[in-house]
């Protein structure tokens, strides 16, 4: 029986990532080969296989997209160079209309350079909206592994519908990405990645830790580039990126744990450098357009992608211009979150997403964002506690950005949301602290990659949150991503869920699904999977406490 292109794709970023641990792929030796090869006049050694990072593709727009590569021989080296020489290599890259590449659409070179870790980023235009096109890259006699990409829908087109997947938070120690390679299998036509792609921390040991972090924690561009290098090798996360474009957005732990604008987590002189090098690092392993580039410390991360008139994403930055977190951090009753002066966006972010509200003529308008949304008190007396790293942490901020798009008329706003490592469904009210109030909006939570290990199951509505917060209508603590169906008439959400990350090869089944339909705010839930006896929740775990310490300790 013949493979179907989502197995050729899946299976060939497989093999580009056979040497997770080695950096190299099967029966290739290390290093470079002594086969001698004439480079503008001089003569160099032949490199070894140096696609071992897979290849990516994203931003897509309806006249092209981005494709990704890094060339690295040995990914893991320290030097965060990847074993490459310190000179640039030519590399040649093909688009085509069919996996095979019997229709070549178009075919260019680009220069992988040292200073740029050997990362090629080739931005396209002038191809037709609305297609599937294919990919490869060619260095010094080496073929990349083919991806999948497509560009959006012509922007005055309305579109039958949109496969999509979220997913976030994938800490490698932590657990197998096998939730990658199942949400590749649902062939979705765009993914996209809600933050905490890598994690800075140091190696850890213990019977949590299934795989180990190379290197120190995450300070210098060498360790950065390094850390990027190491996820990049594994072939579920490298699957994922090869079967359809991504829109990415960084969290915290892509430069350290809760830091907010120019404030890290705990006393650092030298954060800013430290901020700098992660910036640079991430832009070198992501498939961004030039216009993220980074600045120094500075990087354009919030920007908008466009579906035809089915959806409009707009991608936010909710680190990098926000104020330092309200009363210490954690969760508090704190009265310095309902400032209006504070904000998570920024004045400026804030304008441009308004502005957007307003311009908006999409069926669905779809916040793509890192922290949760909606409030969630875990106190249920008359005083209220929330997560200071979250928009309850700003409150004045959230009511800015709701009271937007209800001015604005904004048809069906969705917000999707990673960080909290489960998964979560809510209404979203211009009051939460009156039920009555009426729903204007929903948000959408994905659970981690692995973050948190294999977690548990519980029957849905069992979180003590749910019943005090009548607005949240799902949770659950298993690992997974989220996958959407988006049509003019409604978007359906299934809640993926893995039985365990701890090792290998899990399968995926949805635990949850639900509906928002066109013009009706709010989410009506239609499939339920009780959970089995022998997966539920564990006799004497506080669920309230759980959650607390899940999104507050070190992972």
């Amino acid at each position: 029986m013949a493979l179907s292109r989502r197995a050729v794709l899946i299976t060939g970023a497989a093999l580009g990532a056979v040497g997770a641990t080695t950096g190299l792929p099967a029966g290739t030796a290390a290093g470079a080969d002594h086969s001698a090869g004439p480079v503008g006049g001089a003569t160099f050694r032949r490199l070894a296989w140096p696609f071992t990072l897979g290849v990516a593709s994203g931003d897509p727009d309806h006249e092209g997209f981005v494709l990704w590569t890094r060339l690295a021989p040995q990914p893991l080296a320290e030097d965060g160079l990847g074993g490459m020489p310190r000179r640039p290599v030519e590399v040649r890259w093909e688009v085509a209309a069919d996996e095979r590449f019997r229709q070549v659409v178009r075919r260019g070179t680009a220069t992988a350079r040292p200073e740029s870790a050997h990362s090629v980023h080739v931005e396209l235009a002038g191809l037709l909206p609305g297609r599937e096109y294919f990919y490869r890259f060619q260095a010094e006699g080496h073929t990349s592994p083919v991806g999948r990409t497509r560009t959006a829908p012509a922007p005055w087109t309305l579109p039958a519908a949109l496969a999509m997947g979220f997913a976030s938070c994938s800490h490698y120690e932590q657990g197998w990405f096998t939730a990658y390679r199942r949400l590749a299998e649902t062939e979705p036509e765009l993914i996209l990645h809600l933050g905490d792609y890598q994690y800075e921390y140091e190696r850890e040991f213990g019977p949590n830790r299934p795989r180990g972090h190379e290197g120190p924690e995450t300070r210098t561009l060498a360790n950065y580039r390094q850390r990027h290098a190491q996820y990049k090798s594994d072939a579920d996360l490298q699957a994922a990126h090869a079967v359809a474009p991504w829109a990415v957005v960084f969290d915290d732990h892509e430069v350290e744990n809760n830091w907010a604008d120019e404030v890290p987590e705990t006393p650092d002189p030298d954060f800013p450098a430290r901020r700098a090098a992660a910036f640079q690092a991430y832009y070198e392993n992501m498939p961004l357009r030039r216009s993220s580039v980074p600045r120094g410390i500075d990087m354009q991360l919030y920007r908008r992608l466009r579906w035809g008139r089915l959806a409009t994403f707009h991608l936010l930055d909710t680190r990098q211009y926000r104020d330092d977190q309200a009363c210490g951090d954690g969760y508090r009753d704190c009265a310095a979150a309902g400032d209006p002066a504070r904000s998570i966006t920024g004045a400026e972010q804030e304008a441009w997403l308004l502005d957007g509200f307003r311009r908006s003529e999409a069926r669905w308008d779809l916040l793509g964002q890192q922290v949760f949304f909606a409030q969630r008190d875990r106190d249920a007396g008359p005083v209220t506690v929330t997560s200071m790293d979250a928009w309850d942490g700003y409150v004045a901020s959230r009511d800015r950005i709701t009271r937007g798009w209800v001015a604005a008329g904004v048809r069906n706003p969705v917000v999707l949301t990673g960080d909290v490592h489960a998964h979560w469904a809510s209404d979203l009210k211009l009051d939460y602290a009156d039920p009555a109030s009426r729903t204007v909006g929903s948000e959408l939570v994905c659970s981690s990659v692995t973050s948190g290990g294999d977690g548990f199951d519980s029957a849905s509505g069992s979180h003590p949150w749910l019943t005090t917060n009548p607005h949240l209508r799902f949770q659950n603590n298993l690992r997974g991503f989220v996958r959407t169906t988006i049509t003019p008439g409604q978007m359906k959400a299934d809640f993926a869920v893995l039985p365990y990350v701890s090792r290998p090869d899990a399968p995926a089944y949805t635990r949850a699904s639900f509906v928002i339909e066109d013009r009706v705010p709010g989410l009506h839930q239609t499939y339920d999977r009780p959970p089995a006896p022998t997966a539920r929740l564990a006799p004497g775990i506080d669920q309230d406490r759980y959650t607390v310490e899940t999104e507050t300790s070190r992972p």
